[in-house]
């Protein structure tokens, strides 16, 4: 009874943009170093002699601990997910900035998984907790939430070029402090968002709606995750390998995922308004069109069409999670957990598939491929459920 009152309270206050903003802010600094990886692949290609799929490797090991998402929601939603929320950007900035320190390829995956398992920490919990503060505007809550995230993947792959650049490899641990600052600032400042504690959370309550949702979701992230993965982990790679520089290759990282950042704050308040569905069924269409233009452009014209890349792609990241909190508002980070794993089952193979594919075929290829494959989401979003019955607005 208890709980319920809390959550009519939540929607009497509405949308509460400083808590909204003080975890989005939390989200910019975590991925601005969970972003490390993908710029520093050409630097750790050539100390380690790795192939691509070892390469590809790298990002899908990091990952891997979203195996645990589930857990993770389970236990946020019965405990105080703040403590999740709170580490993770110090855990993250330390592990991410102490890469060099690895003295085998084998060492680097073990740094790796430590570093994923503080990755799956914060992002199982966080959207649930922005959920909470949100009132009835969750769609343009995820946007502010997913923006930061973006925000954060542009500036990483520029951070740590410089740093690798100014100070090495082995000298960019001191580009943490920054990680445990905000670590500090959000232990100070989230010690007034509401948790609700649930003496039952977790998947078995959730299993009915889980196969309603998750099938439709898993067509989708099943057909699109490789194109994802193309033009994020093997983008610099792709850059590098056609004669870009290693900041010309991060920064063409940097310019797509910096059009996530303005396409996650239109897109999910835009899909409070016409629909979840309709901002997919875009974003589908769009996204393979422009990377198969991609593949056939050179010179300044990649530029913009990156940035049309990042904005059709990238945006859609807040309609996801949006959708997950419209549909299973009683077990918010549980069935958050439930979506960040499967998009992990999904990630893992497509960034193998991705590696080996390029290997064989060369990455211009595996980029098509993807590209093609992409279209195959179609199906998968027509069969969500309709959205006559989430009420958004």
């Amino acid at each position: 009874m208890h709980q319920h009152t809390d959550e009519q309270i939540q929607e009497e206050n509405g949308f509460q943009a400083e808590q909204v903003f003080i975890i989005s802010s939390g989200h910019f600094v975590h991925d601005v170093y969970s972003a490390f990886l993908a710029p520093l692949l050409p630097l750790l290609i050539e100390k380690f002699s790795l192939t691509l799929a070892m390469a590809g490797s790298l990002s899908a090991i990091m990952q891997s601990p979203a195996l645990l998402n589930p857990l993770i929601g389970r236990l946020a939603d019965k405990s105080n997910a703040r403590k999740f929320v709170v580490f993770a950007p110090a855990v993250t900035a330390t592990i991410m900035s102490a890469m060099g320190f690895a003295s085998s390829y084998y060492a680097l995956l073990i740094t790796l998984v430590v570093a994923g398992v503080s990755v799956a920490a914060f992002h199982a919990p966080a959207p649930a907790m922005i959920a909470r503060v949100s009132g009835k505007r969750v769609g343009k809550a995820m946007g502010w939430f997913m923006a930061g995230g973006e925000l954060g993947r542009t500036l990483g792959p520029m951070l740590a070029v410089w740093a690798a650049t100014a100070w090495t490899l082995e000298g960019m641990l001191r580009v943490a402090v920054l990680g445990w600052a905000t670590s500090l600032l959000l232990f100070w400042r989230l010690k007034d968002i509401p948790i609700q504690k649930r003496e039952k959370s977790g998947l078995k309550e959730v299993l009915p709606k889980l196969r309603a949702i998750f099938l439709p979701l898993t067509i989708i992230l099943l057909f699109r995750t490789a194109m994802l993965v193309s033009m994020t982990t093997y983008l610099p790679i792709f850059m590098n390998m056609n004669g870009a520089s290693l900041w010309l290759a991060g920064a063409a990282l940097a310019i797509m995922e910096s059009a996530g950042v303005a396409g996650a704050l239109l897109v999910g308040s835009a899909s409070d308004k016409i629909g979840r569905k309709s901002i997919l069924l875009f974003s589908a269409i769009i996204s393979p069109v422009l990377i198969i233009i991609f593949l056939n452009l050179s010179g300044w014209l990649l530029i913009p069409l990156l940035l049309a890349i990042g904005f059709t792609s990238l945006s859609v990241g807040p309609v996801f999670l949006a959708l997950i909190q419209d549909h299973f508002p009683e077990h918010r980070a549980a069935a958050n957990g439930a979506y960040m794993f499967l998009a992990f089952l999904t990630r893992f193979p497509a960034t193998i598939l991705v590696g080996l594919v390029g290997d064989k075929y060369g990455l211009e290829n595996a980029f098509l491929w993807s590209a093609f494959l992409a279209f195959l989401v179609l199906p998968g979003i027509f069969l969500l459920p309709k959205e006559e019955n989430v009420e958004f607005s």
